[in-house]
């Protein structure tokens, strides 16, 4: 026997046997499809689960699950305690765990145009071994322009990427291999140069989390049949309703996919003991959608390197239970640290409130953003016109054109897919992403394609 604590927000998974038949779990896999990562313990596999967050399990010698209880819950105690000193702990908490993982090592800060990465590069200012990179797409948005100005304004050594059209059809295999088909492949774009990460540095620091822990949702106090449908709302993907209803119908199972969808997520949200409507919600995505989405795709990362998480931190999920929900919307306390802190770093652009900064960011909105807008709408459509479509998705770059059309192809219609998703619902979606709306039907194509994966390298 041995007894298996699991983080608050585990990094990486661990699985458990339970008796039942070794067969497929159709219906976690339908959810699956819905949503982009499989719920709760749910794996492919009815007699095999993964370990709950924030859990204590005891499994026997043949790894099977003898028993399980939590050690932390989620919940809201918010003190009364004003903004300054609010944020005074944040930072002292946020700076102390900063320095805990990456003293002594040489650190690779990864640098986006948004906050999460630019609260680190505050924190890391004085690292005396750092190094920084970040990407942009081929066709997109020059995001790496705004990472860069971070990077020299803290004097950090930069390297830019750029992620080339079909790169994903070199790594897929490799890929499928390191996530284990438990996500879709068209988000870990850091496949497209993960040998350059070695020679980089020691360890990662990542700002997964941040944007989630430093926000709210917005919404009134909702009933709980409201904060139901919020949630399935806050899950589910464009086009993935329609995949899972469809596989449902096809594989013959009991009931419809919608009642057994709500009817999990009702479960699942009654179990968070949370009052108020948007710290329950974050709780909720945070124990399901960032423990079996997000750190599925820290695999990638932790193929090359150790990875260290600010924001998965225990201190900082305690943290987050103790603060008024109002300090935790809009992002104050990440961007009042920052101007604080490095008040040059807030003058360069916010990149999902460009062309502003984190000064002006409230300018955002009509009139003042209409000259920007208009320029960039007469930019993207004459680059459209001379042969040159702006990328802005992840799925653009790896299933838009011919030659990503011939690989795409090749992996839906001459896989083993077809032994467990019938061909006409595979050609279904194809032909719907190709010729009704590829933005709705991007999502279907990609979980079919990873279950494609998962049909020749673990269900052979």
């Amino acid at each position: 026997m041995k007894t298996i604590k699991t983080p608050i927000i585990p990094i990486t998974k661990t699985f458990a046997n339970v008796k039942g038949k070794h067969e497929l779990h159709l219906e976690a896999i339908c959810v699956f499809s819905a949503i982009g990562f499989f719920l709760d313990t749910d794996t492919y596999w009815r007699d095999k689960i993964i370990l709950s967050p924030g859990s204590e399990s005891i499994i026997d010698d043949e790894s099977f699950l003898v028993s399980s209880k939590k050690w932390f819950e989620w919940h809201s105690a918010p003190r009364e305690i004003s903004f300054e000193n609010t944020l005074k702990e944040f930072s002292e908490l946020f700076e102390s765990i900063i320095e805990k993982q990456t003293t002594g090592q040489k650190v690779v800060l990864p640098l986006s145009g948004g906050l999460d990465s630019r609260t680190q590069a505050v924190a890391l200012r004085n690292h005396p071994n750092l190094n920084t990179y970040s990407y942009s797409f081929d066709g997109g948005y020059n995001e790496s322009k705004i990472a860069k100005k971070i990077a020299d304004s803290c004097q950090f050594p930069f390297q830019s990427f750029t992620i080339q059209r079909g790169y994903l059809w070199n790594v897929i295999e490799e890929l499928a291999s390191i996530n284990e088909c438990y996500s879709e492949f068209t988000h870990p774009r850091q496949m497209a140069f993960i040998d350059e990460y070695c020679a980089m540095g020691d360890i990662f620091s990542l700002g997964h989390m941040g944007d989630l822990m430093f926000d709210s949702f917005g919404f009134p106090q909702l009933s709980f049949e409201e904060e139901v449908q919020k949630a399935i709302q806050l899950l589910i993907k464009k086009g993935g309703f329609e995949l899972a209803t469809v596989l449902w119908a096809a594989w013959g199972l009991k009931g419809s996919f919608e009642s057994y969808f709500e009817s999990r997520i009702r479960a699942l949200l009654k179990e968070i003991k949370i009052e108020n409507t948007n710290a329950k919600l974050r709780a909720f995505k945070t124990q399901f959608s960032v423990a079996r989405w997000s750190s599925n795709n820290l695999s990638v990362f932790e193929k090359v390197l150790p990875v260290t998480l600010p924001y998965y931190d225990s201190r900082m999920c305690e943290f987050i239970c103790t603060i008024p929900e109002n300090y935790l919307s809009n992002r104050q306390l990440q961007i009042a640290y920052i101007k604080k802190n490095a008040p040059d770093l807030a003058k360069i652009t916010w990149h999902g409130q460009k062309p502003f900064n984190l000064n002006n960011y409230h300018f955002n909105k009509p009139p003042f953003n209409i000259p920007y807008r208009v320029t960039d709408k007469i930019i993207r459509e004459f680059n459209g016109f001379i042969g040159k479509p702006h990328i802005s998705r992840n799925w653009e770059l790896q299933f838009v054109g011919a030659e990503n059309d011939k690989h795409l192809k090749k992996w839906l219609f001459e896989s083993k897919l077809m032994e467990l998703v019938p061909k006409e619902i595979i050609q279904l979606f194809y032909d719907n992403f190709k010729e009704k709306n590829a933005v709705t039907y991007s999502h279907p194509v990609s979980m079919l394609l990873t279950l494609a994966l998962f049909q020749e390298k673990f269900n052979a």
